[in-house]
C-alpha cells in the first residue's frame, strides 16, 4: 500500500527576473491586453499545466518551492530613481506573499551600460542543487535563454523533468525602435514539455476565465502591481513615473506612430502604444486628450499614458 505523499507531484518554480519583467511589460504596454501578468495566477497556471503534461490530477500538483533571481540597484541608486525604490519594495511584497523567495545580485556597470552579470550562473546552481535535495519531480523554468541549457541536461540527467515556460513577443518603442525577442529554440528542444505562452496566449485569448486566472484586472495591474514601471533592462531606457496626475491638452500633430500633444514649453509626444483607450488610427490633430507625464532617464518628458476625451 502506498502513501499517499509517494504520489505527491513536487514542483520547483524559478524566475529569471529580467525576462520576466520583459513579458510583464510588454503585456502591460504593448499587448492589446494592456494586463500584466498574475503571480498567483501563473502559479495556479503552472500546477494546472505539470498535472496535464503528467496525466494526475491536479490536486497532486504542488510548488514546493519558487525562487525569483534578479540583478538590483543599490539602495541609493534607486533612491535617485523616482519611485523605483518604492515599486521594487511593493512587488518584494507581492512575491513574499505568494512563497516566492527573492535572489539579487547587484547590478555591474560596464562602459557606461548597466548590467546584470551571473544571475543565470546563481539560478542553474540553486536550481540544481535544489533538484538533488528536496527531489522535485518538475523544474519550471521561465526563460528564454540558451544559457539555461546546460542547467536543464543536468536536470535531465536525474530524471527530473523540466517545464520550460517561453515567451516570443516583438514591438515598437515611442521613439520608432524595434525591439524582438525570442525564446531560444535550443532551450525548448532540451525541455521536456516546452510551453509556448505567447501562442497559448493568443488561441485563448476569448476564454475569460483563462485571460482572468493569468492576467491581473486592469484595476490591480494600474494600482497594486506596478512595481515594472521603473524597470531597467539591458536593452531599454528606464521610464520613471514622477506621478498619476490626468493632465489635459490637445494633439496638434500625428506622423508615423506618433503624436504630438501641445504641452508648453516644449510640448509632448508619444508613441501608439501609449494609446490607453483607443486606435491610433482614430485620433486626428485637434482631439482633446488627457495623459500622464512620464521622464526617461535623460530626463526628457513624453506623454506615457493618453487618453482620448
Amino acid at each position: 500500500m502506498t502513501n499517499g505523499f509517494e504520489n505527491l507531484i513536487r514542483i520547483g518554480v524559478f524566475y529569471d527576473g529580467n525576462y520576466f519583467s520583459g513579458v510583464s511589460n510588454f503585456y502591460n504596454y504593448q499587448h492589446s491586453l494592456r494586463r500584466r501578468i498574475s503571480i498567483r495566477g501563473l502559479h495556479s497556471f503552472i500546477k494546472e499545466q505539470v498535472a496535464t503534461a503528467l496525466g494526475t490530477p491536479a490536486s497532486l500538483s504542488h510548488i514546493v518551492d519558487a525562487h525569483y533571481f534578479r540583478g538590483r540597484l543599490s539602495a541609493q541608486e534607486a533612491a535617485q530613481k523616482g519611485k523605483l525604490l518604492y515599486y521594487e519594495r511593493l512587488f518584494d511584497d507581492i512575491l513574499m506573499s505568494e512563497g516566492v523567495t527573492t535572489h539579487y545580485l547587484p547590478v555591474k556597470e560596464q562602459f557606461s551600460k548597466r548590467l546584470e552579470k551571473g544571475i543565470d550562473v546563481w539560478l542553474s546552481l540553486e536550481a540544481f542543487e535544489m533538484a538533488v535535495y528536496k527531489k522535485f519531480t518538475m523544474v519550471v523554468l521561465l526563460s528564454g535563454d540558451s544559457d539555461y541549457v546546460p542547467l536543464v541536461r543536468k536536470l535531465n540527467t536525474l530524471g527530473v523533468r523540466v517545464m520550460v515556460l517561453g515567451w516570443d513577443y516583438e514591438y515598437t518603442d515611442e521613439e520608432g525602435a524595434r525591439y524582438q525577442h525570442r525564446v531560444s529554440r535550443e532551450l525548448l528542444n532540451e525541455a521536456t514539455y516546452p510551453v509556448r505562452m505567447h501562442e497559448l496566449i493568443n488561441d485563448r485569448r476569448s476564454e475569460e476565465d483563462f485571460i482572468n486566472q493569468l492576467f491581473l484586472q486592469k484595476s490591480r495591474a494600474e494600482n497594486t502591481d506596478r512595481s515594472f514601471e521603473a524597470d531597467e533592462t539591458e536593452e531599454e531606457e528606464e521610464v520613471v513615473y514622477e506621478d498619476a496626475e490626468l493632465h489635459s491638452s490637445y494633439v496638434f500633430s500625428l506622423k508615423d506612430g506618433f503624436g504630438f500633444i501641445k504641452h508648453p514649453p516644449n510640448n509632448l509626444f508619444f508613441h501608439y502604444t501609449n494609446l490607453q483607450d483607443c486606435n491610433f488610427e482614430e485620433l486626428r490633430p485637434g482631439d482633446p486628450v488627457r495623459f500622464v507625464i512620464g521622464e526617461k532617464e535623460d530626463g526628457q518628458e513624453f506623454a506615457c499614458r493618453v487618453y482620448r476625451n
